[in-house]
């Protein structure tokens, strides 16, 4: 038994109803169910969220809401191995026992494609050793040569022993993509963390990834969707 959950709580800030306002012809969350039922990974697809509207989106677009999420669970404080290990437990209540494999898709992950769900499912599969396997992405200018502003408005490195090291000659760095986050039920309830030797990743380009925080954020969204979809 493979499942699915898409945390989709109502309260977004920065960009109003995000999860439901329109992107591309049909709301943010469409998407990523539409993503989950294509994969054939999943035998259910569920949305956590604490919103009668975005309960009601989802189930137009094939997801299934077996539960309203409490309201602990959905404000500012709230963080997604919470969220993950109530939809777990939630699950094992509905039918006595836990699924195999339990993939957190994010609602506003646009540019997730069925291959990659289906290439994280493999990749836990073939390795009893890992917890999660998510999607990743490099940086695309070395970390080690990052530069922060002082409180007097100056400039220093983090690491200043790297200032005449060679771009080519740095370690390559990544980081999390921000869509998809394949686990095994009992390292959901065990909130395992993600960031660790037990998780592995499926790389993505750095042209499909892009977070969707902010309005700028929203409009380069949509602008880089446009574009790979001609």
């Amino acid at each position: 038994m493979r499942l699915a959950v898409i945390p989709a709580r109502g309260g977004s800030k920065r960009i109003p109803r995000k999860n439901i306002k329109d992107f591309h012809g049909q709301p943010m969350i469409a998407w990523s169910i539409q993503a989950a039922l294509n994969s054939g990974c999943f035998d259910e697809v569920w949305v956590s969220t604490d919103d009668d509207e975005i309960a009601t989106v989802a189930r137009t677009y094939g997801a299934k809401v077996p539960f309203l999420r409490p309201k602990q669970l959905s404000d500012d404080f709230a963080t997604t191995a919470d969220v993950m290990s109530h939809a777990v437990e939630e699950f094992n209540k509905l039918n006595q026992t836990l699924p195999s494999y339990v993939c957190c898709l994010y609602a506003t992950a646009p540019f997730v494609t069925k291959t990659d769900l289906i290439l994280g499912l493999e990749k836990i599969k073939k390795n009893s050793v890992l917890n999660y396997v998510f999607s990743a992405t490099t940086y695309p200018f070395p970390i080690q040569r990052a530069i922060k502003l002082t409180v007097k408005n100056t400039v220093e490195m983090f690491s200043p022993q790297n200032f005449n090291i060679r771009s080519q000659d740095l370690e390559e760095a990544w980081h999390d993509a921000g869509q998809f986050y394949w686990g095994t039920a009992e390292a959901w309830l065990n909130k395992a963390i993600i960031f660790s030797p037990q998780s592995s990743i499926v790389e993505l380009p750095r042209f499909r990834v892009q977070d969707i925080d902010t309005p700028e954020d929203w409009d380069r969204a949509e602008w880089l969707f446009k574009a790979i979809q001609q």
